[in-house]
């Protein structure tokens, strides 16, 4: 099937030529771009879906606040490490292979968390799912650069982004009438069936020749790796994104359902219906800040203009999830904006240049997920420090506590970014020039 997509998609002989190629088409969407999408769809979902059968594992493994945020976070640990070598495989083999190999890793990894007894054993296999959703996003970046226009990229790239945002909503409700329905067991034993089926539609339906030029050797890629890391824009721009979408990650894939059952005072139900709202609002906020900034981008407004206005915003809802004030519509607004500072990844590639973009991008995930997983083990650890209410939670002052200082850290990674914006503006304008 991928010798007969391979002709319409007018496959260049080089990954720069690519991005210069015709506007996105549907064929680009369809089969360049909606394979890796599905990826992220189920990356999201299994982020996710442990704030549903949370309730499950403790009550089977008696699990603590902390020993359920360091179960849940090893995906978020694994998927981490593994972002700087990752990066050196996009760059070097292309998201094609990559991703339909993790996605096989990814699949190993739900069987064994469906059939494991232990948390050792849950946690190892929880560790593997995230080891082989580590490329979900990053080859899905990759794909962007290689087919889609630079102009075209924000929009590309929320595109894709908005099937995480799908796997975000799969991972509330629906998931909580599976769970329902069968259980928590049989439900991961389907998603490892389904993860396979994707790897293989990956391996068959992506053109092949996604990276053709020849890779440079892999010590020039690893040194290439330090000096995107040492960068000024990079380390100017790292704070801000790690903390900001680290910070949601771990709150929305999990804190969010403990704080409406403690907080919200809601049963294992409307706890779901609520996750399901956020996840809904994630899914419009992609979408929304996407084809926002993809008009405004044409219109020559920079990238990083745009990325500060929805950050005010999405610390505003912050402000208003610690003080308890409107609960439902800044719990709606911090769903929505969470992952806004992904529209600097298009800037990133742009930057760096497209040879550049996986190790660039890899490295950025690197920073949000190393965030994500000590985030979300450290707000375990806080809340744990509490003493629990009469009915068996944790009360306000644990939770504001424990979001309160990923709060004030974020302050600080935008304090750190914003003496370099007009800067970091005006060095991509002379680059576009």
């Amino acid at each position: 099937m991928a010798a007969t997509t391979t002709k319409p998609l007018a496959v260049p002989t080089t990954q720069t030529s690519a991005a210069a190629a015709a506007p996105m088409s549907w064929r680009i969407v369809v089969f360049a771009l909606l394979p890796f999408g599905l990826g992220y769809f189920l990356s999201y979902l299994f982020r996710a879906v442990n704030a549903i059968v949370a309730p499950d594992l403790v009550r089977e493994l008696r699990l603590d606040a902390g020993q359920l945020g360091f179960l849940t976070a090893a995906y978020l640990l694994a998927f981490a490490l593994v972002q700087l070598p990752l990066g050196i495989l996009l760059d070097r083999f292309g998201p094609r292979r990559v991703q339909s190999a993790l996605l096989a890793i990814a699949a190993l990894g739900a069987l064994m968390f469906s059939l494991g007894e232990t948390t050792l054993t849950l946690t190892i296999a929880r560790a593997l799912i995230g080891l082989g959703f580590a490329g979900g996003l990053m080859s899905s970046f990759k794909a962007v650069v290689v087919w889609v226009p630079e102009q075209r990229r924000a929009l590309g790239s929320a595109c894709v982004m908005s099937l995480g945002g799908l796997g975000l909503m799969t991972s509330t409700a629906p998931m909580q009438w599976l769970v329902a329905q069968a259980d928590w067991r049989t439900v991961f034993m389907g998603l490892a069936a389904i993860t396979a089926a994707v790897a293989v539609l990956v391996f068959a339906v992506v053109p092949r020749p996604d990276v053709t030029a020849r890779p440079a050797p892999l010590s020039s890629q690893i040194a290439s790796l330090w000096a995107i890391m040492r960068d000024p824009a990079f380390l100017r721009l790292a704070p801000l994104i790690g903390l900001t979408a680290g910070t949601h990650i771990a709150v929305q894939t999990l804190w969010a359902g403990p704080w409406w059952r403690d907080i919200g005072g809601l049963d294992r139900g409307a706890v779901a219906h609520n996750l399901l709202l956020m996840a809904g609002a994630f899914f419009v906020g992609i979408l929304g800040t996407g084809a926002v900034t993809d008009r405004l981008v044409r219109r020559g407004v920079s990238t990083l203009d745009v990325l500060l206005a929805f950050l005010a915003a999405f610390f505003s809802a912050q402000v208003l999830i610690l003080t308890n004030v409107l609960v439902l519509p800044a719990w709606m607004l911090f769903g929505m904006l969470g992952q806004v500072v992904v529209l600097a990844f298009p800037w990133l590639s742009s930057h760096f240049g497209a040879a550049l973009s996986g190790r660039a991008n890899s490295a950025m995930n690197l920073m949000i997920f190393s965030t994500a997983f000590f985030a979300q083990w450290a707000i375990g650890a806080i809340i744990d420090r509490f003493p629990l209410t009469p009915s068996g939670g944790f009360p306000l002052a644990a939770y504001r506590t424990a979001f309160g200082t990923f709060f004030v850290l974020q302050i600080i990674g935008l304090l750190v970014y914003l003496p370099a914006h007009r800067r970091l503006r005006q060095v991509r304008k002379a680059a576009a020039a």
